[in-house]
This record gives structure tokens, sequence and C-alpha cells, in this order.
């Protein structure tokens, strides 16, 4: 048997029990593919990490991120664990550095008693597909893409945000695709809810990736490069966004609420 370290933390949480629940599992070298997505099915969170130290001397340590579906190309919440992760073990350290396959080099700070992690920023176009739309609900001022699969409508209201209902099985049936829904926030700047059904995840808690997304938009929109952002799944949680360049700074805190062993046979 064959025993691997397992931490269970909830990211971008303003307390333990909210935030998006990431599972951070360190190892000497990588298992299997079909192992580390199994393992990820049985963990059964939105993702789960893997991160082992990068030979190739390019960064820290390589990181890869599974949902219970599949591998995914960039999550903003399971890197900021696992950065937590790395950087509680390690109290000299303020930043730590993760090579990823296909989302670049990927950076994770401290900032005071929360950590911050830069992703790429991801640009949108305007487009108009009337099925997305109507798949979504509500009505969406504008929608925008991005070619790598990131979709984000505009509503008016956060109330609208609140409301929507949106035809999951249809959204599914588009693939891997992440659908958001975004509007100005009340008691933040912006307000975001997040789907991705085709991934196995219906709705997601705290989404890093679609901030990276909607950050460039708004920063244009409201004239400035820093904001606060809530989204507002069942468990919620708060982001501070800031756009530097072609990346984006995402804060927040994270809470350790279980450490542990996983065992294979």
């Amino acid at each position: 048997m064959t025993e691997l370290p397992y931490y269970h933390v909830d990211a971008f949480a303003d307390r333990p029990f909210t935030g998006n629940q990431a599972a951070v599992m360190p190892l000497t070298e990588y298992l299997d593919d079909a192992v580390l997505q199994a393992i990820a099915e049985e963990n059964n969170f939105a993702e789960t990490a893997f991160y082992v130290p990068d030979a190739t001397g390019a960064a820290d340590y390589e990181l890869r991120w599974f949902t219970p579906a599949l591998e995914v190309r960039l999550c903003g919440h399971a890197t900021l664990a696992s950065g937590h992760i790395i950087l509680s073990q390690n109290p000299a350290l303020d930043r730590v550095t993760l090579r990823t396959r296909k989302a670049g080099i990927l950076e994770v700070r401290r900032k005071g008693d929360a950590y911050a992690v830069a992703l790429p920023a991801i640009p949108t176009e305007q487009v108009e597909n009337a099925d997305m739309m109507a798949a979504m609900g509500g009505k969406p001022l504008s929608m925008r893409s991005n070619p790598d699969n990131y979709n984000m409508f505009v509503y008016a209201t956060a109330a609208e945000i609140l409301a929507l209902k949106p035809d999951l099985k249809a959204l599914a049936t588009l693939g891997n695709k992440s659908f958001t829904a975004t509007a100005r926030g009340d008691d933040t700047d912006i307000i975001s809810r997040v789907f991705v059904p085709g991934a196995g995840i219906d709705e997601d808690s705290v989404t890093g990736s679609a901030h990276a997304v909607i950050a460039p938009y708004w920063a244009s929109v409201l004239g400035r490069d820093r904001f606060t952002a809530y989204q507002a799944s069942a468990r919620g949680g708060y982001l501070g966004c800031e756009l530097d360049g072609d990346r984006v700074w995402l804060s927040g805190q994270c809470f350790t609420v279980v450490k542990g062993r996983f065992s294979l046979r």
C-alpha cells in the first residue's frame, strides 16, 4: 500500500467552509495519468492539484489540475491552495513559482494574511450565440468569448446574476466550456457565477480562471486596474482583482481544513 500526502483547502475563503474546495497532493513524481484522474474522481472536488519538484529548473514546482472528469488547462483556486500549502510549510519563502503544461509559469505570493496568484489575462471578444444565451437564461446585455472555451455573459444587475437558472444539460452538450455570468456588484465592484457542466462541475464555487477572463473586461469598463469581486455560489467567495499587464493578480485567504494520507493499493 502506498500513502500520499493529502490536504483539503478552502481557497478564496473569508472563513473555513466558504470559498472553493481543492484537494492538494504533493508528489515526488507524477503517477500514471489514469491514477491521477481516478484520485481526482475519488476526491470529487472541482479540482485536485498535484505538484512535483520541477526537474527543468524553470520553476520551483510543476503543477497539474484534474476535475472529477478530466485534466484542465488552468485553475486559479487550486493554484492558490497549492501555493498556500507550499508557503505555509516554508515560512522563509515569500513566493513560489509553478510551471504548468498549458498556462505557462504561475506565481503565488504572500499578501498579508492572504495570498495572491498571478494568472494569464485572458482577452475576449463580443460575439453572438443565441443558443448559448438562451441556455444561460435571463436577459444578458452581451456575450463575450475566447477561443480557449471561455464564455462570458454580461447582465445589468447583481439581482439577475443571483436569479439565474441556466439549462445545465444544454450547456453540457457544448463540451468542456466555461460559462460565466457577471454584472456590477452590490457590496463588491463585480459579481459572478460560473458553470462548467461539460467538465463535471455544474456550478463552481469560486473560479480563478473565470476572473482571469472577466478582469480585463471590467478593468476597461470600470476604468481602473484594481477592484473587488464576489462569486455568488452556494459557498460564496471573495477575491481581490488587479490587472497587471498581461497578468491578473487574484488575492484571497486559504484555510487548510483537512490534513491526511491518501491510500493506494
